[in-house]
């Protein structure tokens, strides 16, 4: 058993024993505790550190015999370290957040917390401490809610589940009706990109996920843990490579252009899982000129969008598309909310349309004269296929690190 970890009752998966080998070096284990052996656990356990996480951030404190003045103003726990009198209680969320907060125009702002819980309450307090002049919190049924909350507001934090995986594409408010909003903080980070941020980055209001909280809170536990000093270069470095692991990429381009072949290879050059969209709907409705023949164009649109749906909602893949899932908009937050978008690009004459039934029905000069704007507008970056797939995916690694 590794002598620091995280606990909590449901720990299906996290990425706290990467992040926290990247910044420290020591090994890491996940607790998923039942509430009646929360007790026991923490009165045996041989760990000398441990991270709190939902449903017990509160719960822990009668087990500690010291608390920390952020654990003891914020009522919460996520940082415990053992020491010769007992488990000392911290929560390094507060500097987590104020980390996210940093570049945004908090002081002498007006902020709406979404959320009333301990991550809203932490918040809210941070804000208040980083001088912004007024700070609601938001809830259903509280005193300021979904119906009468101040549209005036400068900073949104969003600190409840919503938009949450697996219930991804829901936003707790809708950004169009803040006119005033000049940032986004979504204490989410899976997905990457929530409603609410795509929103944002639609509307080109500055925003930040919860990925960086998540990097710094670790950050500072460690530092406890290991009784060492953590550079914030490290905790950058650990943040880029999580980041790195997480995010998908997504391959788009002209039917034909390699996005299979440069897949594959990338896939493998970068330890991720390989998922061609198309050979993924055959699987579960057929083959694709069978569905054009039976259901049209527009029925395979719809299949396509229910397949990228599900693959979006997916982290560290590469995953290639099929050429006209760009001609339905909504499949671009679908494939972006976990994705970097890199448009992949060959000379039409190079393009094979055997087994394509638009390409075989449309010339490639007039589908390309309809696609590439769109190409070009869900694009991150363009890579050109015109050598070998080798050299594209070189091109592509050089790109995103």
């Amino acid at each position: 058993m590794a002598e620091f970890g995280l606990l909590g009752e449901h720990l299906s998966h996290s990425w706290s024993p990467q992040i926290h080998k990247a910044l420290a070096g020591y090994d890491y284990d996940l607790f998923s505790i039942p509430p009646e052996q929360l007790g026991e656990f923490l009165q045996t356990t041989p760990c000398r550190g441990l991270n709190v996480t939902i449903p017990y951030k509160k719960a822990v404190i009668p087990y500690c015999v010291e608390l920390s003045p952020a654990a003891k103003r914020l009522g919460s726990v996520n940082t415990m370290v053992k020491r010769e009198n007992g488990w000392y209680g911290d929560n390094t969320d507060y500097a987590g957040f104020c980390a996210m907060a940093e570049p945004f125009p908090v002081q002498g702002s007006y902020a709406l917390v979404l959320g009333s819980g301990g991550a809203g309450i932490m918040a809210a307090r941070a804000l208040q401490d980083l001088g912004a002049k007024q700070v609601d919190i938001v809830s259903r049924h509280g005193e300021v809610n979904y119906v009468n909350l101040n549209r005036d507001a400068d900073i949104i934090v969003n600190a409840t589940p919503v938009g949450m995986y697996p219930q991804n594409g829901q936003a707790p408010v809708d950004l169009r009706e803040f006119p005033n909003c000049k940032g986004v903080i979504d204490l989410i980070y899976n997905p990457r990109r929530t409603k609410l941020i795509l929103d944002a980055e639609n509307l080109g209001i500055p925003s930040v996920s919860g990925l960086k909280m998540l990097v710094v809170q670790a950050q500072k536990a460690a530092e406890q843990f290991s009784k060492q000093k953590i550079e914030d270069s490290r905790a950058k470095t650990a943040l880029r490579s999580l980041q790195l692991q997480m995010e998908n990429i997504i391959l788009i381009g002209m039917p034909g252009c390699g996005k299979t072949t440069v897949g594959k290879l990338l896939a493998k050059a970068l330890n991720k899982d390989f998922l061609d969209a198309d050979q993924v709907l055959e699987a579960q409705y057929g083959p694709i000129p069978a569905i054009f023949e039976a259901k049209g164009e527009e029925g395979f649109r719809v299949l396509e969008t229910k397949t990228l749906e599900e693959l979006g909602k997916r982290s560290g893949c590469v995953i290639a598309t099929g050429g006209g899932a760009v001609t339905r908009e909504e499949n671009y937050s679908l494939v972006r909310q976990n994705g970097t978008i890199v448009r992949i690009v060959r000379p039409i004459d190079c393009l094979p349309t055997e087994g394509r039934p638009i390409s075989q029905t449309t010339k490639l000069s007039a589908l390309a004269a309809r696609r590439e704007p769109l190409y070009r507008a869900w694009a991150d970056f363009t890579i050109e296929n015109t050598g070998t797939p080798e050299a594209a995916v070189q091109a592509i690694l050089e790109a995103i690190t």
